[in-house]
């Protein structure tokens, strides 16, 4: 059986392990741990918690049985002091780390009280932060105040706010992996902060795995304002995360779509001016909701690449 590592955080993660789950793969999800907003900020202040948000989107989405475990996860309390905007799964996450006694333990415990398809792991059990640094020289601290900052500004560099060691089950899933692929999701700030650890960055460059990036259907505002598909791919390049094979949507769109801010992300000429990898351009996008990817559509585009699976990496 063919052993994939996903790398990435946010929703991109989880829709790509929803997209793959029913697929015959090992699969191991590697989740950023630097989010802070919204409860799972107020969890992470409180109690001193690694951020369970990423980890409860990607445990429902290998679940088989998700849709239950989706609504009971996703479910947010709306009234209570102290309970009030917190998500159940949040919650849950956060008792079941105090009952296995670590958050590491208490992620493989859930797994298997879910019967996931597959594993989750923390990039990292440290405690961090994310930091980036404007093109005016501004720095922001936190992942939740990067975006609301890059309104109008272009990131220049994001960073962590201190050293970490990696999750060491997570390089070991990374030496064993057949596959390895990226994203979709937020750039700076669920892909990129796995591979700001540096033993995570450098597995991966050594890895002999065949890898892949998917890059996102839209643009996200305060990060990749008007960033085409070649913008996507230089930034991670920058930041040594190289790759065989790059996924994109060619399926053009309506006009007006999303808030005049969120536009497609175009397959652009500088694709071809130099080698940035094979590109492989599919209908990807959901008819429902066009500015983000169809899980069938991309479980079946991904596998199809899973079956050709080269020799060695060309970087």
């Amino acid at each position: 059986m063919k052993k994939v590592v996903a790398i990435g955080g946010g929703s991109g993660l989880a829709t790509l392990l929803r997209a793959l789950r029913d697929y015959p793969i090992e699969i191991t999800a590697v989740v950023t741990m630097t989010d802070d907003g919204a409860s799972t900020g107020r969890l992470r202040k409180s109690f001193d918690i690694l951020p369970p948000g990423d980890i409860r989107k990607c445990i429902a989405a290998l679940s088989s049985n998700e849709d239950l475990l989706l609504e009971l996860f996703q479910y947010r309390f709306h009234q209570g002091p102290g309970i009030k905007g917190h998500s159940l799964g949040n919650l849950f996450i956060s008792a079941a780390r105090n009952v296995y006694g670590n958050f590491d333990s208490a992620i493989e415990g859930m797994c298997e009280l879910f019967s996931t398809r597959g594993q989750v792991l923390p990039s990292t059990l440290e405690n961090i932060e994310l930091m980036a640094e404007f093109d005016n020289s501004k720095k922001v601290r936190g992942e939740s105040k990067i975006t609301k900052a890059g309104y109008g500004r272009k990131i220049n560099r994001v960073f962590l706010s201190r050293q970490a060691k990696s999750n060491k089950k997570v390089i070991e899933a990374i030496k064993a992996a057949d596959f390895i692929l990226i994203g979709p999701g937020s750039l700076y700030t669920s892909i990129l902060p796995n591979f700001l650890l540096p033993t995570i960055l450098s597995s991966y460059q050594k890895s002999q795995a065949s890898k892949i990036y998917i890059c996102n259907v839209s643009t996200e505002r305060g990060e990749t304002d008007n960033f085409s598909v070649s913008d996507h791919i230089k930034t991670l390049n920058q930041y040594g995360i190289f790759f065989e094979r790059v996924l994109v949507n060619n399926k053009r769109f309506k006009k007006g779509l999303g808030d005049g801010y969120i536009i497609p992300v175009v397959i652009d000429q500088n694709l071809f001016d130099g080698h940035l990898g094979d590109i492989v351009a599919k209908d990807l996008v959901d008819k429902k909701n066009p500015l983000y990817h169809d899980i069938n559509k991309l479980g079946k585009e991904v596998w199809s690449l899973l079956l050709k699976r080269r020799k060695r990496s060309l970087f």
